[in-house]
Order: C-alpha cells, then structure tokens, then sequence
C-alpha cells in the first residue's frame, strides 16, 4: 500500500540509528555507517559511544548526522566530567550530543538539571542538544513534566524518553508529556523516543502522535527522531526496500 511505503520512507528519514553495545567494535561501526544509507533513502544520524566518534566521522557520508552519547547511562551528577565529554566529542567531529540528565536530582532540585543542561549546551557550541530524560525511571507524570521544564529551561533542543539501558524504555505515555510540553514552549523544540521502538506500528505511532499534539507536518527529521536499531528492517520491508540483512542490536 503506497501510504504505508511513503510513512515508512518518512520514518527512516528519522531514525537514529543505533549502537550503543558495550561490546561495540570498529567493525560493527563501519557496518552501521553503511546500513545507514539504505535503498529507500538515508537515515537522520547514527547514535554510537564517544570512542567511535573519529573513526565514524571519518567514514560517514556528510548527508547523515553523528551523534553521540554523554553522561550515558547513569545519568550522573559530575557536571565537569560531562562537559570534558561533550567537549572532546564535538571536537572529534560529532553533531548531535545525547545527554542523559541527572535525573534523580529532578524531583528535589530540578534547578540542578536545568543548570545541567545549560552548561552542557553551551560546551556542545553548534552541535544538537538531546536531553534524555530517562521516563522509565521518572515514572510519575508530574516528575516527567518536571524533568521536560527544566530541560527546555535550560536551552536543549531535543527532549528524548530513554537510554534504552533501563527495564521501561518509551511509552506512548509519557511521549504524550513531552510532546506537549514542547508544544506548550512554542513547538520548535524536538522529540526523540527511544527504547522498545522494533516495528513500523511502533515507530508510526509515535510519529502520529507527535503530528496530532504539535500540528500536521510537524514530524520532520530535524524534529522528530526515532532511536531504534532493529527497527529498520521492518521500515525496509514496509517500504518495500532491500538490504533486509541482520540488524545491529543497539536500543
């Protein structure tokens, strides 16, 4: 069905794709680097670990973007140690940062995190900002709608659900929080789910959803992103692409 093949060509335009393995290898980024250019169009980024960030830069076609993870997975509250991270990560040639914010601080000193993210927004210079909020963890909506605000407040320019390392990953209930906060400051900032996102009625979901709290059109790769790994053989084949071969496990 063509509409089905067009949202799936839309959803790999979105997608960040994946590897954040603890046994990650140069190889296995190389062979990210060329599953990100598939049949039916490029993917948005690759999200890989700070020590592959020069290597992928250097193989990675200029159309795709790099992104890397900082404070990832803890979440940790060593403000220095985060920018030291941010910093060199920019320099070795990423531009986009996922930072996971302190977000057990988020409940008694949302003012932490705001600060957090503000000094490691200024450290990541022209590179993206992605805070990831760690819903899962957050549980309570109102922590969630904390955790939004003081990420916006403190200039991020992508809130994202997850880091994938955690039992509760993305739900569509607390996309919904986070969307609407971002439509509630404006709508320009962007949204990433993340974790648990493995078919095209996942990914579509969350797509539709953004489209219905911040308006028709919205869901564009500079706002709105997916970050899956093995999401992408299912887009492929919905597409009615090829290239249909094993996926790189990732979140």
């Amino acid at each position: 069905m063509r509409d089905r093949a067009d949202d799936a060509r839309r959803l790999i335009a979105s997608l960040d794709l994946t590897n954040l393995n603890e046994d990650c290898t140069s190889a296995d980024i190389e062979a990210l680097v060329k599953r990100a250019r598939t049949p039916e169009g490029d993917v948005a980024a690759i999200c890989i670990w700070p020590r592959f960030v020069a290597e992928a830069r250097a193989i990675l076609p200029e159309s795709i973007h790099l992104a890397t993870v900082v404070n990832f997975p803890a979440g940790g509250e060593d403000v220095e140690a985060t920018l030291a991270e941010t910093r060199q990560a920019v320099t070795d040639g990423a531009d986009e940062i996922d930072l996971v914010i302190a977000y057990r601080r988020v409940a008694a000193d949302p003012a932490f995190v705001e600060d957090q993210v503000r000094a490691v927004k200024a450290a990541a210079g022209s590179a993206r900002l992605k805070a990831i909020l760690e819903t899962g963890e957050l549980v309570d909506p109102d922590l969630i709608l904390s955790a939004c605000e003081a990420a916006l407040k403190g200039g991020a320019d992508f809130l994202k659900t997850s880091t994938g390392k955690v039992p509760v990953s993305a739900t569509p209930e607390a996309a919904r929080i986070l969307l609407q906060a971002i439509a509630d400051h404006g709508g320009t900032v962007g949204f990433k789910p993340s974790g648990g996102i493995k078919t095209f009625e996942d990914a579509k979901l969350y797509r539709d959803m953004a489209e219905e709290v911040c308006g028709a059109g919205w869901a564009v790769p500079d706002r709105f992103r997916l970050g899956a790994s093995g999401v992408l053989t299912d887009l492929l084949a919905v597409a009615g692409g090829a290239g249909r071969g094993g996926e790189t496990s990732g979140y």
